[in-house]
């Protein structure tokens, strides 16, 4: 009987000691899962203050946020039918750098002066305001480097294209300024090349070049104006220094804070038979050799 008893009580003891090393394990396995947790934590908030502080990550993760959760939609609609799964490629990727592409400036950003100017051309013309108030701001800036009213070099934007930046003449000549690149690759190079000329800054620019030459050469405003236009060797111009000069006076009084009418006349109507009878050539160009082309009378700048 006594051993029954000691058997009995060594079982009891060692059921207790496994009770208490199980409970021990227990609460040393809480013990380290909070404290791994509560590190875990301290870790997420040091992250959350670097990437706080730094521009880069934050625009690097916000894209990457963006890509996983428009591929998740894209996956919804094709799931539930909305998108075929033959037309995944047309829908548009999230692209957050564009806007860096694109030409426009706030309005309020511009003085009282040029905010007012862009708003009567892009009535005027019917363009957005925000493109223009792009241009008129460059216009401002490359005009007091190279000496030229700003509302000369918007106007002939305006005569040459009307504010289309991806215009094109019957002869080659591209872009809001109308440069003939085949003529002026070479000063495209600063731009990247010619493709540079559909870029409207970049075409304003080099039409500003091009134009300060040609006033340079002439030794005049309106005999520079005729060498733009390719009209230094013949007798007209076909109405084009006058439509330039009307426009500047209309955008220079707008500036000045005096009001008018969006739709007011250009300049007396062009004679445009003299403009298509009479051939046009490059400054330079001989005027006695029988196998010069003709020109079509197009406003382009043909300075070489």
């Amino acid at each position: 009987m006594r051993a029954v008893f000691m058997l009995r009580q060594a079982g009891r003891a060692t059921g207790r000691s496994m009770s208490v090393f199980v409970r021990d394990i227990g609460f040393g396995l809480m013990e380290v899962g909070h404290n791994t947790l509560a590190l875990v934590g301290l870790a997420a908030v040091a992250a959350l203050i670097f990437v706080s502080g730094r521009a880069d990550i934050r625009g690097q993760i916000e894209v990457v946020a963006l890509d996983w959760l428009q591929s998740r939609q894209e996956a919804r609609d094709v799931a539930s039918g909305n998108v075929p799964a033959d037309d995944q490629t047309t829908v548009a990727q999230a692209e957050p750098e564009g806007v860096a592409r694109a030409t426009a400036a706030d309005l309020n950003a511009l003085t009282r002066q040029q905010a007012t100017l862009a708003t009567w051309i892009a009535r005027r013309y019917k363009v957005a305001p925000e493109p223009i108030g792009a241009l008129v701001k460059e216009a401002w800036a490359i005009g007091n480097r190279a000496g030229l009213d700003p509302t000369l070099i918007l106007a002939i934007m305006a005569v040459e294209s009307s504010f289309n930046p991806f215009a094109q003449s019957a002869v080659g000549a591209q872009g809001l300024m109308q440069v003939m690149k085949r003529v002026h690759d070479d000063k495209y190079v600063a731009f990247g090349g010619t493709h540079a000329a559909f870029d409207p800054i970049s075409n304003l620019r080099v039409g500003v070049q091009v134009l300060k030459e040609c006033i340079s050469r002439a030794g005049s405003l309106q005999e520079g104006l005729r060498h733009y236009v390719g009209a230094a060797l013949i007798e007209g111009d076909g109405g084009y220094v006058g439509r330039v000069l009307t426009e500047q006076a209309h955008m220079r009084s707008v500036a000045d804070g005096k009001q008018v009418p969006v739709n007011a006349t250009a300049s007396a109507p062009v004679n445009h038979e003299n403009r298509d009878t009479q051939p046009r050539r490059a400054p330079g160009e001989s005027t006695s050799d029988p196998q010069a082309a003709p020109q079509t009378p197009e406003t382009v700048a043909l300075l070489p």
